[in-house]
């Protein structure tokens, strides 16, 4: 077996996912490109690839059993195990004038769309990849959240974050009480899975509004899939430290 680390990036053709790869790819992980469009995901492999990683495209579309099934069996052929699987695919979700997500007059399919990426994507990708993590000597998990997530800032008039959004952050919390189940369940297996929260990223995720670079927000991320045994697991991270359920 290689003693080359592998990691797995979903969402990896651009902005924090893709960072990250070329993160993962600079402390000498081989990285698979995990993404849905073809043209992007083979671009971000060329340019990971330029850049010195050694990266493989996995088509991959998180809200698709087929589509991760046929990923997983392409990471097996590939590298034969998982050292580190970064759920990062994510969506927002349609919203209003000012990102606002009313519940009020929120859409029931727009919530349904957005569960099935940011939270059914990463338990789906995450249950099929857990016989190739189990493999690893030294297995992590990071899903990738945002403190819109943290019900504790949100109720805080003092620090709520961002617009009220209705579909999206609650998404975000349901994916963090994900992450401890998981975390409860893989106690004495040696696989950390932590949340993580890059911060306001310009992307265009958001129009390229946040004071943050995409390098910056893979930071947290890298240091999450990269940490050493005995790490934590099961809790949320953001750059300055643990961020409040």
């Amino acid at each position: 077996m290689s003693e080359t680390r592998i990691a797995l990036v979903t969402g990896a053709n651009k902005g924090i996912g893709y960072e990250i790869a070329a993160g993962l790819g600079a402390l000498g992980y081989r990285v698979g490109v995990g993404a849905r469009d073809e043209a992007r995901r083979e671009s971000a492999v060329e340019k990971l690839r330029a850049a010195g990683t050694d990266a493989f495209g996995v088509p991959l579309d998180v809200t698709s059993d087929r589509s991760v099934t046929v990923a997983a069996e392409l990471v097996e052929r590939e590298a034969g195990r998982l050292d580190a699987l970064v759920n990062n695919a994510g969506v927002s979700g349609e919203t209003g004038p000012g990102w606002v997500q009313d519940p009020t007059t929120l859409d029931l399919d727009l919530v349904r769309a957005v569960l099935e990426t940011n939270v059914f994507g990463v338990v789906r990708v995450t249950n099929a990849m857990l016989p190739l993590l189990r493999r690893s000597p030294s297995p992590r998990i990071v899903n990738v959240s945002s403190s819109v997530g943290s019900v504790t800032r949100q109720a805080d008039p003092a620090v709520q974050v961002g617009p009220v959004m209705a579909a999206y952050a609650p998404s975000k919390s349901y994916l963090n009480a994900v992450t401890v189940q998981y975390a409860r369940q893989l106690a004495d297996t040696g696989i950390l899975i932590n949340a993580a929260c890059p911060g306001l990223v310009a992307t265009d995720f958001n129009g390229f509004h946040g004071p943050r670079t995409p390098e910056q927000g893979a930071a947290t991320p890298i240091r999450l899939a990269t940490l050493p045994d005995g790490g934590p697991s099961g809790a949320f991270f953001e750059d300055a430290g643990v961020v409040p359920w």
